[in-house]
């Protein structure tokens, strides 16, 4: 009996031994392995954020030097020059008060920033879009209605370019050209309407005028 009992419990000893190498030795390593990747995971965690604010970092600053670019290209075409008038021209344009304030509008250098244009750009267009619904009557004819057509063309385009995400500076200083060019171009239509107006006219030009003058004609009975 007792010899028996010796192996009964040698037997249970034998089980608890393989018990330990095949079910808690296995566990035991996965937990080394699992605490080893946990570790090793949570120090390259704070590398991998230093890494990712550095890239952030580089790409803020490309881009805060692309827009610097932009605005240094701007600022160096945007040019508009006060064209000339004939003193009795302005005399004639004193009362029209759009046009002095789309002058004073255009005159004014913008800010010292990319926003700073995009205000002006949007000011300008707005008063550009009154000087054609205000013209003196002397001046109200087509080639004065076809030049303002084209600046405030001009205007629009530019305040249309400065608030696109990728700004085209090349184009917008070429437009700021034309703009410019078509400003002048104005002036010189109205110098020249005042200067013709001036020219005394020939014998017979004056009934011919008024012949052409739809607001003197006879109305036409029969149609009435």
């Amino acid at each position: 009996m007792v010899i028996n009992s010796q192996k009964h419990n040698s037997n249970y000893k034998l089980l608890d031994f393989f018990r330990f190498t095949f079910v808690n030795l296995p566990l035991n390593y996965m937990m080394m392995n699992f605490k080893s990747l946990l570790i090793l995971f949570l120090m390259s965690f704070p590398l991998a954020c230093q890494q990712t604010d550095e890239r952030e970092l580089a790409q803020q600053q490309k881009a805060f030097q692309a827009r610097a670019l932009i605005l240094k290209e701007i600022k160096s075409g945007w040019h508009f020059h006060t064209p000339a008038l004939r003193p009795d021209t302005q005399n004639m344009l004193r009362n029209w008060a759009e046009l002095r304030q789309f002058n004073s509008e255009i005159m004014q250098t913008p800010g010292s920033s990319i926003g700073g244009f995009q205000k002006k750009a949007k000011s300008l267009s707005k008063k550009a879009a009154e000087l054609g619904k205000s013209i003196p009557a002397e001046f109200d004819k087509p080639e004065v209605k076809s030049r303002i057509a084209a600046l405030t063309t001009k205007i629009n385009q530019i305040n249309l370019y400065l608030n696109i995400r990728e700004i085209p500076a090349k184009k917008i200083s070429t437009l700021v050209a034309d703009a410019d060019a078509a400003w002048s171009a104005l002036y010189r239509e109205m110098n020249e309407i005042v200067q013709k107006s001036k020219i005394p006219l020939e014998e017979g030009e004056s009934d011919i005028l008024l012949m052409q003058d739809s607001s003197r004609a006879i109305p036409d009975l029969a149609t009435q």
